[in-house]
């Protein structure tokens, strides 16, 4: 079985690569666009724009998708191979997050439905008025918590060595985290060319990195190595494998989506 699997994911890699770029948009903005189609409703309005040209993602999912693909890196390359979940009072910092994405996510989700379908639930009211910082902000400390929980998750199964301290277990780490973190969200409200071109790849590497490593960790289950590796190098058939598992799925909804709107565009609404 493993000499097999030795063969056919490397294959596998290569043939999910070339059919994503085969079929997304030309170029590499096209190509980042196509993540962003998979994930995302991309509507024009709720995204922030480089000259006309709007990024991958919406602001929310910007925020989310950019912020967990930095937790990660930065995570990586601080406090590798540290294994043990976020301290109980960081969690509630964390979770205090979550509900802010998600009270904000729904506000703004109740406000586009009255806006899209006349006379579609005139009785309830709107707190606010939904706006694009509050969407990049919001997702910002979303994709916090999910690029932090998902590292301690991965190295939990994969480190045959792992230290169980936690990666986020002090203030001073979070309040670290949180302050490079709302220096990017400061950068992309000010709607820079120098700062949105980046972010429009950072937040796709953030959906691609979350993917392969959940992915990753399903494969590790499955072949059943948990806690085997001592090395990425060792690892590198089970990270493959997440890579490929996360372009299949990103590939089956752009070519699910596409089949159903006809349009690389945001969902038709109204």
């Amino acid at each position: 079985m493993q000499k097999f699997t030795r063969w056919i994911v490397p294959l596998a890699a290569l043939f999910a690569i070339a059919a994503f770029l085969y079929i997304a948009p030309p170029g590499l903005l096209g190509k980042a666009d196509a993540v962003g189609y998979a994930i995302c409703h991309r509507i024009g309005e709720r995204s922030f724009h480089v000259h006309d040209r709007q990024l991958p993602m919406c602001a929310r999912d910007t925020g989310t998708f950019t912020s967990a693909g930095l937790t990660l890196l930065i995570l990586a390359l601080s406090k590798p191979k540290r294994g043990g979940m976020p301290s109980k009072k960081i969690v509630v910092v964390l979770i205090a997050f979550f509900l802010a994405w998600a009270f904000d996510g729904s506000n703004s989700y109740l406000y586009l439905i009255k806006q899209t379908y006349a006379g579609a639930l005139p009785k309830i009211p709107n707190l606010y008025i939904p706006n694009n910082t509050l969407r990049l902000l919001t997702g910002t400390g979303m994709g916090m918590g999910m690029g932090s929980v998902l590292f301690a998750a991965f190295n939990q199964t994969a480190w045959k060595e792992q230290d169980s301290r936690p990666a986020l277990g002090t203030w001073r780490d979070l309040g670290l985290l949180i302050a490079i973190l709302l220096l990017v969200a400061l950068g992309i409200l000010s709607e820079s060319i120098f700062v949105l071109y980046p972010v429009a790849f950072i937040s796709v590497f953030g959906v691609i990195a979350l993917l392969s490593l959940i992915f990753s960790v399903v494969w590790i289950m499955i072949m059943k190595t948990e806690t085997s590796y001592s090395s990425l190098k060792e690892m590198w058939l089970a990270l493959v494998a997440g890579l490929t598992l996360a372009l299949i799925m990103l590939l089956a909804i752009d070519l699910l989506r596409i089949q159903l709107t006809g349009t690389w565009g945001a969902f038709p609404m109204g």
